[in-house]
């Protein structure tokens, strides 16, 4: 089982991210992470918050940030946002940076989860797309946006077939949504706006104004898929899915 990201060192934080322990600290002192609980003999121990928030820095200096406007972002983020909610956030900035993946080694992926990985959590991850083997039975080809949470899956209570059943729900009806708002925006704002024939300050213009658009399109989906995901779990289960009454979501 994998040990919960918590009473983390600063070493075994670092690895978890992906960072240097000289990162960690030089992000403290810009104030971009929350100071370490002190335990015994004045050791800071660090917890998922700042996992989390550690990788939306990642995913927010990927999008281009510098440290001076990751700063003002991170300022206007409520500062009683757990970990999951830190998790959306860097979910809706990695969903418009392109796709990438990086190669690493069996020792390297289990640095970076923090958990000996065995042939059938290596098997797991690859039906997941975490991750796939290559040529070199050394090396994996990994998606870093799905690898952390395919390390949680590893561990829940359900077979692989219903989390396989369940992705393919979700891919199933994203793509449709995908395919339907691509065609909104290409009758409603391409089709009327063409000048003629191809154009390429037209294309690039058009292209901005889709990159423009997608994060915000992403946000939308994500706060519909959470209302109605708690609306769900009300109905069937009489579940609130709030965390509390104080933090209720007013309906749309």
């Amino acid at each position: 089982m994998m040990e919960p990201a918590t009473d983390l060192t600063v070493d075994e934080l670092a690895a978890r991210a992906g960072v240097t322990v000289r990162t960690i600290r030089f992000y403290s002192t810009r104030g971009l992470l929350p100071p370490p609980e002190i335990g015994p003999r004045r050791v800071g121990r660090y917890g998922p918050d700042h996992l989390s928030r550690l990788a939306l820095i990642e995913e927010l200096q990927h999008q281009g940030l510098t440290l001076s406007a990751i700063e003002r972002y991170l300022a206007q983020l409520p500062p009683d946002l757990s970990a999951q909610d830190l998790a959306i956030h860097r979910a809706l900035v990695a969903s418009w940076i392109p796709d990438k993946a990086e190669d690493a080694t069996r020792e390297q992926l289990e640095r970076r989860v923090g958990r000996a990985l065995t042939e059938e959590d290596l098997d797991r991850l690859a039906a997941m797309s975490v991750l796939v083997r290559t040529e070199d039975p050394r090396v994996f080809r990994v998606d870093p946006g799905l690898l952390h949470l395919g390390t949680r899956l590893l561990d829940v209570p359900i077979s692989l077939e219903t989390i396989l059943a369940a992705r393919s729900v979700v891919i199933e009806h994203t793509r449709s949504a995908a395919r339907e708002l691509s065609r909104l925006f290409k009758d409603e704002v391409w089709e009327p706006n063409r000048s003629g024939g191809p154009d390429e300050d037209e294309m690039a213009r058009m292209k901005s104004l889709s990159a423009h658009m997608q994060p915000m399109v992403v946000q939308a989906l994500v706060t519909a898929f959470q209302r109605s995901m708690k609306q769900e779990l009300r109905e069937s289960f009489g579940m609130a899915g709030d965390r509390s009454q104080g933090n209720r979501t007013p309906e749309a």
